[in-house]
C-alpha cells in the first residue's frame, strides 16, 4: 500500500524551458541547456560512482564551464552564477499546481525528493508556489549521495517509519525510476516531452504524460 508520493523536482515539477532564453542570450542557442542539464548529472553521477561527492549547485556551475569551454565562448564568473542562480526561480509545469493540490487532499503524505541541496530545494518550491503543498522537503544532499542511489529513496521511507515499498517516486527521469525500483520503492514515470523509458530498467506500473493524468492513476489505485 503506497503511503508516500515522493516527487522528483527539476522537470518533474519544474520547468527548465524557462532556461531557454537565458542560454540564448548566453551562447546564441536554447540546445545547450539540454546539454548543460545532462553534463551536470555526469558530473554529480560521477562523483557518486567514485566516492567523490559532487554536490548539485557545484555540479551545475562546473558543467556551464564545460559547456562554454567546448563552444569556446569566454562566460565571466558573474554570468556562471547569474545562470545558476536562476534555477531557483523555474515555474511549474501548467499542471502541477492543480495535480498537486488533488494529491495533497488525499490521504497520501507528499514529499518533494530532490538532488538539489535544501536551501535551493525550498526556495525553488516558495517561488513556485507549491512548497505549502508537501509534507517535507528532502534533498538527496543530506545523506551526501545522489539519486539514484539507493540513500535518499530509503531515507523517505525512514522519515515516515515506512517500509520502501510504501513509498512511490514521481518522476520525469528513467534514472530516477530505476533507482527508486532498486532501492525496492514503487514507481510512476511521468513522461514530460523528450523523456523515455530505459529499455533495461525495471519498468513502473504507472506511466503518464503529464501530472494530471498521473494524479489520477494514484487516486484510482493508491487510495483505494
Amino acid at each position: 500500500m503506497t503511503r508516500v508520493l515522493a516527487f522528483d523536482v527539476n522537470e518533474t515539477l519544474l520547468d527548465l524551458s524557462a532556461l531557454d532564453k537565458p542560454f540564448t542570450a548566453l551562447f546564441g542557442t536554447a540546445a545547450l541547456r539540454s546539454q548543460w542539464f545532462a553534463q551536470m548529472l555526469q558530473l554529480s553521477f560521477v562523483g557518486g560512482l567514485t566516492g567523490a561527492y559532487v554536490d548539485f549547485t557545484t555540479a551545475q556551475r562546473a558543467a556551464l564551464h564545460m559547456i562554454a569551454q567546448r563552444e569556446a565562448k569566454a562566460l565571466t564568473e558573474s554570468q556562471i552564477e547569474a545562470t545558476v542562480e536562476l534555477m531557483r526561480s523555474l515555474p511549474p509545469h501548467p499542471e502541477v499546481p492543480a495535480a498537486l493540490k488533488r494529491l495533497a487532499a488525499t490521504p497520501l503524505r507528499l514529499v518533494a525528493l530532490t538532488n538539489s541541496v535544501q536551501a535551493v530545494a525550498e526556495q525553488q518550491l516558495r517561488n513556485a508556489g507549491i512548497r505549502h503543498l508537501f509534507d517535507r522537503v528532502m534533498s538527496a544532499d543530506e545523506v551526501r549521495r545522489l539519486k539514484p542511489a539507493p540513500e535518499p529513496y530509503l531515507a523517505v521511507a525512514t522519515a515516515f517509519g515506512l517500509h520502501p515499498n510504501e513509498v512511490r517516486l514521481i518522476a520525469a527521469h528513467s534514472w530516477d525510476v530505476t533507482g527508486a525500483m532498486h532501492a525496492g520503492c514503487k514507481a510512476a514515470f511521468l513522461q514530460r516531452p523528450g523523456a523515455v523509458l530505459s529499455p533495461i530498467g525495471p519498468r513502473p506500473d504507472m506511466v503518464a504524460g503529464n501530472l494530471e493524468d498521473l494524479a489520477n492513476l494514484i487516486i484510482e489505485h493508491d487510495c483505494r
